[in-house]
C-alpha cells in the first residue's frame, strides 16, 4: 500500500472558508476554531503542496493564482463529502436505491406522473433520478436504469419497448390568428423551430405528405423540448413535438395543433438497463410497473 500524502479534511475546510471570507478571523468564527488555529492549518497545507495559497498584504488576505486553482478543486472534493455524508446518514438498511436516469422533457411529462403508485407499493425502494438528453453508457455512468429513445437496439443492454412517438406541429393561438393555414406546405413559411437532437424532424414531417421544401432544416435549434415549447408559446415560432409532452398546453388553449396531421416517428421510448441486473428485484419492480403504465398509455392512444 503506498503513502498518500493528501491534506486533512480540517485543513481543507479552513483553506475554503479563508478563501471565502478572505479573513482567518471570520473563518475561525465560521469553524468554531481560535484564529491561530486556522493560520496553523493552512500553513501546513502550504507546506505540504510547497506553494503559497495567500498573500499577506496589508492585513488582508489574497489568493495567489495556485490558491485560485486550488480551491476549486477543494470545494468540488468538499461538496462530493458533503453529499456523501449525508447520503449515508439516511441510509435505511430497509432501504435499496435505484439510480434512474431519463429524458429531461420525458421524465417530467410522462415518468413523474407514474411515480406515486410505485411510492406506494415500493416504499422500500428509493428513487434517484437523473437528467440525460442523450444515449450514454450506463454501468460507466453508475446508471442502473434509464429511459431511451431510438431504434430498441443497444449493445448489453435489455430493452423494454413502452411506446411511439406521435408528433405534431404545434403554435400559438396568436401566432396562427395572423396566418391563413390552408394547406401543411403554408407551415413552410412561418418560423420553423427545431429539437437539436432531431435536425431532420421537420423534413420528414413534409416529405411524409408529398412537399418539397427549401427551409425544413432552416430555424432556430433548441437542446430541450421544455424551452423548445416555452418560445413556442410566447409566440416565437411553429415546432414539431410529442403529443404527451404538451399535452397540458393544448387543454388550457395555450398552444394549438397547427396542422392535423400526426407524424409517426422512426424511433420509440423504451426501459433499458444492463443485462446482469435484470435479476435484481428493485430493477424488476420498477420495469414491472413502467411497462404496466405503457400498456395504459397505448391502449389509451
Amino acid at each position: 500500500m503506498f503513502s498518500r500524502n493528501l491534506p486533512s479534511t480540517t485543513a481543507m475546510q479552513c483553506f475554503e472558508a479563508a478563501a471565502r471570507h478572505m479573513s482567518f478571523t471570520r473563518a475561525a468564527d465560521e469553524l468554531s476554531l481560535t484564529q491561530s488555529a486556522v493560520s496553523k492549518q493552512v500553513a501546513q497545507l502550504e507546506s505540504s503542496l510547497q506553494h503559497k495559497l495567500f498573500r499577506r498584504v496589508r492585513r488582508s488576505l489574497l489568493l495567489t493564482p495556485e490558491g485560485a486553482i486550488f480551491l476549486s478543486e477543494v470545494r468540488k472534493v468538499l461538496a462530493q463529502l458533503d453529499m456523501a455524508t449525508q447520503g449515508i446518514m439516511t441510509y435505511s438498511g430497509n432501504s435499496e436505491v435505484l439510480k434512474v436516469a431519463t429524458l429531461p422533457s420525458f421524465g417530467s411529462r410522462w415518468v413523474a406522473s407514474k411515480l406515486p403508485d410505485f411510492f406506494t407499493t415500493h416504499p422500500t425502494i428509493n428513487l434517484e433520478f437523473h437528467d440525460r438528453v442523450e444515449d450514454f453508457d450506463l454501468e460507466q455512468q453508475d446508471i442502473d436504469i434509464a429511459f431511451f429513445y431510438g431504434h430498441g437496439s443497444w449493445p448489453d443492454l435489455s430493452c423494454h419497448k413502452l411506446f411511439d412517438e406521435q408528433m405534431v406541429a404545434v403554435a400559438s393561438p396568436a401566432l396562427l390568428a395572423k396566418h391563413a393555414i390552408d394547406a401543411p406546405e403554408a407551415l413552410a413559411e412561418l418560423p420553423l423551430l427545431h429539437l437539436s437532437t432531431r435536425p431532420d424532424a421537420w423534413h420528414h414531417w413534409f416529405a411524409a405528405q408529398g412537399i418539397t421544401t427549401d427551409r425544413s432544416y432552416h430555424g432556430n435549434r433548441f437542446e430541450t423540448f421544455t424551452m423548445l415549447v416555452r418560445t413556442v408559446m410566447a409566440g416565437g415560432g411553429i415546432a414539431l413535438v410529442p403529443r404527451f409532452t404538451v399535452d397540458e398546453e393544448l387543454d388550457a388553449g395555450q398552444l394549438a395543433i397547427a396542422w392535423p396531421y400526426p407524424f409517426h416517428s422512426a424511433s420509440a421510448y423504451y426501459l433499458v438497463y444492463p443485462e446482469h441486473l435484470g435479476e435484481l428485484a428493485k430493477v424488476r419492480a420498477f420495469v414491472a410497473h413502467i411497462t404496466s403504465c405503457a400498456a395504459i398509455t397505448r391502449a389509451a392512444d
